[in-house]
């Protein structure tokens, strides 16, 4: 009955997903960034405004939770239409403890990256379009070894043709418009980084809960995320970034006093798209633009709303697609490798995954 009654409510927030966010973007403008700029956060950013306990000093701005209802982060006063964003970190430990480093626009567009505090070896990589669930298939994990014991670069490389991951250099992911379903992130970007405890049952529905791999127990605390650097270039030029109609596509995104650049200098990227499902996914925050009626209010974190368990994606976690032979996926939906292999930081493919917390 508990899961039906989960799975019933996950196609109902679904549904209401589904209700078209284009409406209310016709008019709006953003302030653009209009150039590169490196960012050294051994003291505050004037680029930046911050909300709860961020702190700063040799290691740059930390992100602290010490109790329940801590959900510190900072967000860009700009945007970019496409660019590069460069994460230099260091993820926070912690059971259900979740650090974020993240683009989205007022249209609900969204990239992430996002590290679970219970694995300190795995980064997840995630998109969404207009806020929109219509399929579960877009998170995916990464192998890191070192994500919360060294700061390492995560970058996300986004143009009207192409969107990439990378790890200290590495491309471990792309993902191209042709594979997006419809759902390819192409309107202009604030940059928003910080640490939310998904793990906490007092603020967090169950399925978020299960998905942060919670719960959190704040007495291991405090629990801090570090951001040492930030490099950020916006591919585009002018002093605003205007929505010209309701579609919602990059085309229609007009450069006050300037242009919308769609490609870069060019990114090589070996890496295929990840395709596979995964169930249960947390749903993108309503953002700045939408009826508060169409979406449901994220309980702790501005881009990380409730989320449910989805009952209709029958996940399989002794192998995924482009496995490769020898190494096992544990009931968790943790990627081990054979006992033999050296442990490496990328995975031989940026490989799918299909996960019942998400």
């Amino acid at each position: 009955m508990k899961s039906a009654v989960l799975a019933f409510k996950a196609l109902a927030t679904a549904a209401l997903l589904v209700a078209p966010s284009m409406a209310q973007t016709a008019g709006t403008t953003d302030p653009a960034l209009g150039k590169a700029v490196n960012i050294d956060f051994s003291s505050a950013s004037d680029s930046f405004d911050s909300e709860g306990p961020v702190s700063y000093g040799s290691n740059g701005a930390s992100f602290t939770i010490t109790k329940s209802g801590d959900s510190p982060k900072i967000t860009s006063k700009w945007y970019i239409m496409f660019g590069k964003v460069e994460y230099t970190l260091k993820a926070a430990p912690g059971a259900g403890i979740v650090s974020s480093a993240i683009m989205q626009s007022d249209d609900l567009d969204e990239i992430d990256w996002e590290w679970l505090g219970s694995d300190a070896t795995e980064v997840q990589s995630n998109y969404f379009g207009k806020g929109q669930t219509t399929t579960y298939d877009r998170g995916a994990f990464h192998a890191i070894s070192t994500s919360q014991s060294e700061f390492n670069t995560y970058t996300i490389e986004w143009t009207a043709d192409q969107l990439v991951w990378q790890i200290n250099g590495v491309t471990v992911r792309a993902l191209s418009p042709s594979d997006a379903s419809g759902q390819y992130p192409q309107t202009p970007m604030q940059v928003k980084v910080g640490i939310w405890a998904g793990g906490d049952p007092n603020l967090n529905e169950e399925g978020t809960v299960e998905w942060a791999r919670g719960p959190t127990d704040y007495s291991q605390g405090p629990f801090t995320m570090e951001l040492k650097s930030l490099a950020v270039t916006d591919y585009s030029t002018g002093t605003q970034y205007k929505y010209g109609d309701n579609s919602g596509s990059w085309e229609s995104i007009e450069a006050v006093g300037g242009s919308v650049g769609s490609s870069s200098s060019g990114v090589e990227s070996a890496a295929p798209a990840v395709t596979s499902s995964s169930s249960g996914q947390p749903i993108p925050f309503d953002g700045n633009h939408e009826p508060s009626s169409s979406f449901v209010t994220p309980s702790v974190y501005p881009w990380v709303p409730e989320a449910t368990t989805m009952s209709t994606v029958t996940a399989s976690y002794t192998s995924l697609p482009g496995l490769p032979s020898g190494w096992t996926v544990t009931s968790s939906g943790k990627v081990v490798p054979p006992s033999s292999a050296p442990v490496s930081t990328t995975l031989p493919l940026p490989l799918p995954v299909q996960n019942p917390r998400r």
